[in-house]
């Protein structure tokens, strides 16, 4: 009896813990099951919904119609800096480097248009929503790079052949990258693009000298990436699509100051797709 009773006890335990966990999991995973306290200092704010990994379904498609996309989050997770190489027998190869940017990094609630061509292919067009980010990333010798992690106008296809929406479904294009200051921003200088000095006061007779030219004259100069989004899991029930990407884009230029280098983002992605209306 007194054995019976502690298995009894052992079970009721583990069957508690068991049920403990995979309740804090399933908050944890959805987002709109918790309150502004409980998101508040956690990063949970920064991260996309999570579809399972068991998902392998498809969303059927027909030629000459279009379907909304809507509530598009994308997180990125690596980022790497292009360096060029030291000597001319080396390629440029990009560098893992730290991100020095808080949990803000994310972009989400983007919507867009998926219109489907005769021949099958997919072109995804982006059109609002919370679509730019800056960061900045620190290279292992202390260097560091903004940029503007952004998908603005980006419009992406497939390859043809396409009669649903499946885990081999890769769009790839082009975005817009904006400045990453803007025209009424002032340089430690006091130089802008539409305000500020014409030059640095400090130094009034070399104003004109060709080597302080691009510091002198500012533009906000807008750049273009390029960017991949391989889908990996879809739920045909709920519409819902995730999967991961892979984007190279122009970093900030201090206002055509300096050259840019480029910057290579790697992530996941989610998405809803539906009809549209």
């Amino acid at each position: 009896m007194k054995y019976r009773a502690l298995i009894v006890a052992f079970l009721a335990l583990c069957l508690g813990v068991i049920t403990a966990c995979s309740d804090g999991s399933a908050v944890a995973s959805d987002r709109k099951q918790l309150t502004y306290d409980e998101i508040l200092g956690t990063g949970i704010a920064n991260t996309c919904p999570q579809i399972s990994e068991f998902t392998r379904g498809t969303i059927p498609i027909e030629a000459n119609k279009s379907y909304s996309v809507l509530d598009m989050c994308l997180e990125p997770q690596e980022y790497f800096v292009k360096e060029e190489p030291k000597s001319k027998r080396q390629e440029a190869e990009f560098i893992p480097s730290k991100l020095l940017t808080r949990e803000t990094t994310s972009l989400e609630q983007i919507s867009g248009t998926i219109s489907v061509a005769n021949d099958g292919t997919l072109t995804f067009k982006e059109e609002e929503g919370i679509d730019f980010q800056p960061i900045t990333v620190q290279m292992p010798g202390g260097e560091q790079h903004p940029f503007f992690f952004t998908i603005k106008k980006l419009v992406g296809s497939t390859e043809p052949g396409f009669t649903a929406i499946n885990s081999s479904v890769d769009f790839e294009g082009q975005f817009n990258v904006p400045s990453y200051r803007g025209a009424g921003f002032l340089d430690p200088k006091g130089r802008g693009v539409y305000t500020g000095y014409d030059n640095a006061v400090a130094l009034p007779a070399n104003a004109d000298n060709a080597k302080l030219a691009r510091a002198n004259v500012k533009q906000t100069e807008s750049g273009t990436g390029t960017i991949s989004l391989q889908v990996t899991k879809v739920d045909g029930e709920s519409g819902e699509i995730a999967g991961v990407f892979e984007s190279i884009q122009p970093s900030d230029t201090d206002l055509g100051a300096r050259d840019s280098v480029d910057i290579k983002i790697r992530g996941t992605f989610y998405a809803r797709v539906a009809p549209t209306a």
